[in-house]
């Protein structure tokens, strides 16, 4: 950051200084508030033109604990939120959004004045930087994506920027953390000591990587669980195995191997330095050293040798000039059908060009991905054609089981699908009863496969949406058994917590949408509504005017409600909250749909009601306006 742009921050953040008095005729002009940025350039926000200024326009904001502005624009979407949130009338989050969803955050988190944090979010990505020395620069990362990390690589390669890059390796301290066992932490360690020598001999030979180069997508398998064993690690570990990046320099596309990446916390590290595939002799890691077959003494993996061909090259080039110019859902069924049929085409000599099996299955799952998402997506029927013929190869061909159950699951979804697509209302019922019946044929048949635990938690959803409790609660039983650290095991734990609660004590807590922390333990002596909504789900819509008259009846004789918000951002609830006039607490926390209230409880629709007895404990754990209208008079005696 700029001597010239702190001065102008903090002129601009005491100028505007916040108070209850305050009328939209206080706020700073459209122009003005226009002129901030975020200190990190990468990041893509929405700017109107200057023609539209006349348009927008910048009104005060009030709230429990925070104030500020926010900037609207020429549609009445939110561009900008200057917020204090900590009451000394001094900005000290900068917000920005980007087809109306927050999309990046500066914070002042110890209110000096200067940016000491970074955040990206929503459609910008899983990023959390730390400006430790307020300078302008990420020192450390508090949460990085997999993708993102080869991002940032990427970009820290393309300036030559060593510092940038060693923030995304793994230290001393983290492997401790990891729990990675000798001698496969001092091979890590091993690699990450010589990074700096070694990305400093990379850059020199490489004629790949300019300062033009960009990321353009990230490309690996699955990530996979290293389980805790005697002989690598003592915890869980997840790990992404030879991950790639696609870059692209001046319109020339390359590969950039990443090698093995692993999950601390909430970050992904790097073990080792990328390197790019070029030439006939360039020397990449093959893996890293985790997801290796260790037998008796077998010495760890070493160098092997790889070249992207001109072959290689050249397809990797078409594949990229088609995606930048895919068709649009508007253009119709031809153009999309011809797309993805030469997008095929394409990937299958890609397929034909791998040098190994492991390139091969990236590959195959790319095209797979691709297939499965336009017939479920835009209805193009051949497609599954497609995807049931690549099945049926692979089930009599392939050795490799982990590729045929995730091509066999992600044919089976797309038939699914297009069944639901083209099937008269009806008949849906016999639709549901061969998914169903499919669903459990496909566990049968791969039980290990990560795919199992998402088809285990789509029965017991199934299942319960059906109302057959006890079959749901078997197969989400199963998953917790069988696939317990997985993301689908998680969500089938909170599901089960949440079919038992009747007659226990809710334990439920979380971040307060007006700041600070709620714990339902505070409401104990009064009767207890636990709404799971969202600013999108119509049903909550149709519910709130009859809750708020109840709450509006009910709350002097010691009827409470207490909101779990599972919109994306907080700005979504809290313009809702506003319109609908909402008085009662809040619970939001980042991830929606995916935060941890969500997960713990294992919500699968919206609303979901508890209904809580002033000793806390749970008496109807899936209520609805009805059951409350019969209960609350018994319970408020």
């Amino acid at each position: 950051m700029s001597i010239g742009r702190i001065s102008f921050l903090t002129v601009f953040a005491l100028l505007i200084s916040i108070s209850d008095s305050l009328s939209a005729a206080d706020a700073p002009s459209v122009e003005l508030a226009l002129t901030f940025k975020p200190i990190q350039k990468d990041v893509e926000i929405e700017i109107p033109a200057k023609s539209d200024y006349s348009r927008c326009k910048v009104e005060v904001e009030q709230g429990k604990k925070s104030s500020g502005w926010v900037v609207y624009g020429p549609n009445g979407q939110i561009l900008r939120r200057f917020v204090d949130t900590n009451g000394d009338n001094v900005v000290d989050q900068w917000r920005y959004f980007n087809r109306g969803l927050e999309v990046y955050r500066d914070i002042d988190s110890n209110f000096n004045n200067k940016v000491d944090s970074s955040r990206w979010m929503n459609l910008a990505g899983t990023r959390w930087g730390i400006d430790s020395d307020e300078n302008g620069e990420i020192d450390e990362w508090k949460m990085i994506s997999a993708e993102e990390v080869t991002r940032v690589a990427v970009a820290a390669l393309a300036k030559n920027d060593a510092r940038a890059f060693q923030t995304l390796m793994i230290t001393d301290e983290e492997l401790a953390q990891s729990g990675i066992k000798n001698p496969f932490s001092d091979k890590i360690r091993e690699s990450v000591k010589g990074a700096k020598q070694g990305l400093s001999t990379m850059l020199s030979k490489t004629k790949m990587i300019t300062p033009d180069t960009v990321w353009v997508r990230f490309d690996g398998s699955m990530p996979g669980l290293v389980p805790a064993d005697d002989i690598k690690t003592d915890k869980d570990l997840h790990v992404f195995e030879n991950v790639m990046a696609i870059v692209d320099t001046k319109g020339k596309s390359g590969l950039i191997q990443f090698g093995e990446l692993i999950r601390v916390g909430n970050n992904w590290r790097l073990t080792q330095v990328p390197l790019p595939i070029e030439g006939e002799s360039m020397q990449v890691t093959e893996g890293g050293v985790l997801m290796q077959p260790v037998a008796g003494n077998a010495a760890l993996p070493t160098n092997t040798t790889v070249g992207l061909s001109k072959e290689m090259q050249s397809l990797l080039d078409q594949l990229q000039k088609l995606d930048q110019n895919s068709p649009t859902p508007d253009k119709g069924p031809k153009a999309i059908a011809k797309y993805n049929a030469d997008r095929v085409v394409i990937i299958e000599k890609l397929i034909a060009a791998a040098k190994n099996e492991d390139e091969r299955a990236q590959w195959i799952r790319q095209m797979v991905d691709g297939l499965a998402a336009a017939v479920q997506t835009v209805g193009y029927r051949d497609g599954l054609k497609q995807l049931q013929k690549i099945r049926d190869e692979l089930q009599k061909n392939s050795q490799d089981q982990d590729l045929v159950a995730y091509v066999t699951y992600r044919t089976l979804l797309a038939d699914y699908s297009s069944q639901l697509q083209s099937t008269q209302s009806d008949k849906l019922r016999d639709v549901q009863g061969w998914w169903l019946t499919q669903l459990e044929n496909f566990i049968k048949k791969y039980p290990n496969s990560d795919d199992s635990a998402e088809a285990m938690l789509q029965l017991a959803v199934t299942q319960e949406f059906s109302g057959k409790v006890a079959e749901s609660k078997k197969w989400y039983t199963k998953l917790v058994e069988n696939h317990g650290s997985s993301e689908a095991g998680t969500r089938g734990a909170g599901a089960l917590r949440r079919m038992n609660l009747a007659g226990k004590e809710l334990e439920l807590a979380g971040t307060s949408l007006a700041g600070g922390s709620i714990n339902a333990k505070q409401y104990r002596g009064k009767a207890l509504l636990v709404i799971f909504w969202s600013s999108w789900c119509k049903p909550c819509t149709e519910d709130l005017p009859q809750i708020q008259e109840l709450y509006k009846k009910y709350h002097s004789q010691g009827f409470d409600v207490l909101g779990i918000n599972l919109d994306a951002t907080s700005d979504l609830a809290e313009a809702y909250i506003k319109q609908h006039k909402i008085t009662w607490a809040q619970i939001h926390e980042q991830g929606g749909l995916e935060s941890a209230p969500a997960r713990d409880f294992g919500v699968i629709s919206l609303p979901t009601m508890f209904l809580v007895d002033k000793s806390g404990k749970v008496v109807n754990r899936s209520a609805t306006v009805s059951d409350l209208k019969k209960a609350l008079p018994d319970l408020l005696k």
